[in-house]
């Protein structure tokens, strides 16, 4: 019984670290507040099973209300989803199933904008280089 608890000690301490470390990244990476990011990390880190508003709140150590705003947040930005469970009143929260299929797009976009970007300036540059040997050329005349 011990051993069984210790274990289940571990590994919560465990979860915590890696929720800490995911959050940070996710926090950077999606541009997230500190909250979103730990609440974001916690559901992943979840699964399946889904957690509950009840079981943020006491372990992530942030209030109601700041667990609340922050899960609308991600609903809104459609990272997070939720089900119910017949008999249950509380909502079960899990990753949007299609959130990796957004981070992909996401980097795509990013790309193409940054494609964009570079070729504007290699035109830019190869048109002020013609215009310069133009008026080398005129001058040298």
């Amino acid at each position: 019984m011990y051993n069984s608890i210790k274990m289940n000690e571990n590994i919560c301490k465990e979860k915590m670290a890696l929720v800490e470390k995911l959050g940070v990244h996710l926090e950077k990476r999606e541009q997230l507040a500190p909250v979103a990011a730990r609440i974001l990390s916690y559901i992943i880190l979840t699964g399946k099973k889904g957690t509950t508003f009840e079981d943020m709140v006491s372990i992530l150590f942030a209030s109601k209300s700041t667990i609340s705003t922050h899960l609308n947040h991600l609903q809104d930005l459609k990272k997070i989803q939720y089900f119910t469970k017949t008999g249950d009143r509380k909502k079960y929260f899990v990753i949007n199933k299609d959130i990796i299929i957004q981070h992909v797009d996401q980097i795509i976009s990013n790309w193409k904008e940054v494609r964009e970007l570079h070729l504007e300036i290699k035109n830019y540059q190869e048109n002020e280089n013609n215009q310069k040997s133009k008026i080398k050329k005129k001058n040298s005349i």
